[in-house]
């Protein structure tokens, strides 16, 4: 079966991209689908979300430079069926080196041929850094479908529209023409508050089709988590955090057909 490869992006930070990256691949293993998270943010957040130890040279930043495949850097997680390639500090360096390299913006998606090919993974989940640079274009135009995350305030309906044009661009540039907007993932939500709720119904009117029906609740739990080597799932198993994720899990298995 073909392999899938989903990009998590969003140039605004702290809106829950990593979580959602970590904890959805985390979920698919879990439901029998093998996935590989790979780590483009050298803040190594994923990483160690992940429980996998940081090591120096392990990153994609060799392969991307034309140094390595991409394969010899795969690591094992405690997770079965989840599998990482990892992120170190050097991946800061990728930013300005890619860009004076030859076809500067199609280097990840090269690199992720032979992985893709392999046929080991029904699903790949990349997990971008919080700005629209060298990397996260790197991703879009690897992917064949743009996971946005979207935390239930106002000020990130701005964000989301950036975002939302710069996946035009790539389309219309010819970089990667079939990327497509896979969905929107509400994060964060306080059902407590009127203003989630405006911001979710708000983004339900402008893509209804492409919000997904599972909102992720804000809970103490998912932001610890991270801090102890785990996902919600081995930290707090029963956390609403969890429950949200797994019902994430099984919307993208049937929206995108991975079972």
């Amino acid at each position: 079966m073909p392999t899938t490869v989903f990009t998590i992006a969003n140039q605004k930070g702290g809106v829950g991209k990593t979580t959602t990256a970590v904890n959805l691949a985390a979920a698919l293993a879990e439901k029998k689908v093998p996935t590989l998270l790979i780590d483009l943010d050298s803040q190594a957040s994923a990483t160690s979300a992940l429980g996998v130890e940081k090591q120096v040279g392990r990153s994609l930043y060799g392969p991307l430079r034309g140094e390595g495949e991409a394969q010899a850097f795969v690591s094992p997680t405690p997770y079965e069926g989840l599998s990482i390639i990892p992120s170190e500090e050097d991946l800061a360096l990728a930013e300005i080196e890619i860009a004076q390299l030859e076809n500067y913006l199609l280097r990840l998606r090269a690199v992720l041929e032979p992985v893709r090919s392999s046929g080991a993974y029904r699903a790949i989940i990349i997990d971008c850094p919080p700005a629209l640079g060298m990397l996260s274009m790197n991703s879009l135009a690897a992917a064949d479908h743009l996971l946005i995350t979207l935390q239930c305030e106002y000020m990130a309906l701005e964000g989301l529209g950036q975002i939302l044009r710069t996946l035009e661009r790539i389309k219309t540039a010819g970089i990667n023409p079939a990327l497509e907007l896979g969905g929107v993932v509400m994060t964060m939500f306080d059902s407590r508050t009127n203003l989630a709720r405006q911001v979710v119904d708000e983004v339900r009117r402008h893509l209804p089709e492409k919000i997904f029906s599972t909102v992720i609740p804000r809970t103490v739990r998912l932001s610890e988590a991270p801090s102890f080597g785990k996902t919600i799932f081995a930290y707090d198993p029963s956390n609403p955090g969890a429950t949200a994720y797994r019902k994430l899990a099984d919307e993208v298995i049937a929206r995108f057909g991975l079972g």
